[in-house]
């Protein structure tokens, strides 16, 4: 493991726990992304994917594209752009793939953060 991703796993972890409360307490699926490898979710968003639990969501480590379906990839890629360049949260429309091969459509609320002088986009997905 390089030093950055040591790193970057510190971080995820960081910011796990100080929005432990937030992602277990939401009604709303939550993710949080740093980058492919570098993602957390709460019980709800991978049970909507058709994952057993956050971890076995964690785990997969393809490009985060594959967990959308390729109608919404390019939607969520500017969302997050406009997020993580110039701080702008977006309310947007995503399909996403389910582990089961189906697809499941929602509205996802997506906000740059900050933990550790490093940004995150955290979303909320309903």
């Amino acid at each position: 493991m390089t030093h950055e991703q040591k790193h970057h796993e510190e971080l995820i972890e960081g910011i796990s726990k100080q929005m432990k409360s937030i992602l277990d307490s939401s009604e709303q699926a939550i993710y949080i992304y740093l980058d492919d490898i570098h993602k957390v979710c709460n019980g709800k968003f991978a049970s909507l994917l058709g994952y057993r639990s956050p971890e076995e969501w964690d785990k997969v480590e393809d490009s985060f594209t594959e967990f959308v379906d390729r109608s919404s990839q390019e939607t969520l890629v500017k969302a997050y752009n406009l997020a993580m360049e110039k701080f702008i949260p977006s309310t947007i429309k995503v399909t996403w793939k389910k582990k089961s091969g189906g697809t499941v459509a929602t509205s996802v609320v997506m906000v740059p953060i900050a933990y550790d002088d490093h940004l995150f986009a955290l979303h909320f997905i309903s």
